[in-house]
């Protein structure tokens, strides 16, 4: 039997002070060691031109140091159509309406900076500014003096943003799910997808400039369209690949932190171009109401509501999107004036 007066317990805090120690430093190895196992590097510039550049493939320096990537497709002596793409997709997005219209138009798409193989630009303007000098850029470029412009999404903003700065150039004007407009009386913003969600936190855009798992490309994808079919193994691949090609996951660090100048939306009734209001009803990243929003603001301008279809309807539904184009532009567009001959 031990006595009481002789017990003395064994010294348990100097092995709790080495427990304290040992797990933070356990848990910072673990972090280390997944971030460097998940960690994705950008992809190689060269291998991704190579890859998704196609025969159709240009590119135009302009005075800023962007290297602009662009195509030039359709029917050469047919009405120019520009189209911009979204947040962080590429004009590989308008494939399929160049498939359906171009026996009819001239159709030229653009990588805007910081997105698809023009990459990250010197000047690092990822705001309206840059974006529409890209234009002007390719526009002067095929020396294309009027246009009809059209964007999906951002694109869809930088467009309208163009045809407010640049009422002379715009023929027409085609607003597919495009974003700019403010929410209407009573509305919830939209949830967005995991990718945009994950911009809006401080370590998140830290992360999002170094680690970019193909699985978040996917499930980013999936959350942006309501035809899940679209979706296949090489769109994801496309997207994840060209969102690590050199400069663009750091473009779309910044713009989550950019200014979009709401204030400009109030400005959008000075747009006397046709303008055509295309959005997916199950649109999950701008709400459909926005059509509507937009209808109001511009006046003479024609709303159509495609049902089943979510933020990418060119891909979601190109068949169904390019007659509602073709049908508007028929009705609408007016013709340049003749150049006056040279004598």
């Amino acid at each position: 039997m031990i006595d009481d007066d002789e017990y003395e317990p064994l010294p348990r805090r100097p092995m709790m002070r080495r427990k304290r120690v040992l797990i933070p430093l356990a848990l910072l190895l673990a972090i280390v060691v997944a971030f460097f196992a998940l960690r994705t590097p950008d992809t190689d510039r060269d291998a991704m031109i190579a890859k998704y550049g196609s025969p159709d493939a240009n590119f135009v320096a302009s005075p800023a140091g962007q290297r602009i990537h662009y195509r030039d497709q359709g029917k050469r002596d047919g009405p120019a159509i520009v189209l911009l793409h979204g947040s962080n997709s590429s004009l590989h997005t308008w494939e399929p309406l160049v498939q359906r219209l171009g026996g009819d138009y001239r159709i030229v798409t653009l990588d805007l900076p910081g997105h698809g193989l023009t990459g990250g630009t010197p000047d690092k303007d990822y705001g309206a500014s840059g974006m529409m000098a890209a234009i002007d850029v390719v526009a002067a470029k095929l020396e294309l003096d009027r246009f009809t412009l059209g964007g999906n999404s951002m694109g869809g903003w930088v467009a309208w943003r163009y045809a407010l700065d640049h009422p002379d150039k715009i023929d027409a004007l085609l607003l597919l799910d495009a974003s700019g407009m403010p929410l209407r009386a009573g509305e919830k913003a939209p949830e967005s997808n995991i990718g945009f969600r994950v911009l809006e936190y401080s370590s998140g855009r830290w992360l999002a400039t170094r680690i970019t798992p193909r699985s978040l490309v996917e499930i980013s994808l999936r959350g942006s369209v309501e035809k899940q079919a679209v979706v296949d193994e090489a769109m994801i691949d496309r997207y994840w690949e060209l969102l690590r090609f050199p400069g663009n996951r750091e473009a779309t660090v910044l713009r989550a932190r950019m200014d979009r100048e709401p204030a400009m939306a109030d400005r959008i009734g000075g747009i006397r171009a046709p303008t055509l209001i295309l959005f997916g009803k199950q649109d999950r990243l701008i709400n459909a109401s926005a059509a509507q929003t937009f209808h109001e603001r511009i006046p003479g301008s024609e709303v159509v509501l495609l049902d089943g279809i979510g933020h990418l309807p060119m891909e979601e539904a190109p068949d169904a999107t390019a007659a509602v184009i073709a049908d508007f532009l028929k009705r609408r567009l007016v013709p340049p004036p003749a150049r006056p001959e040279s004598r």
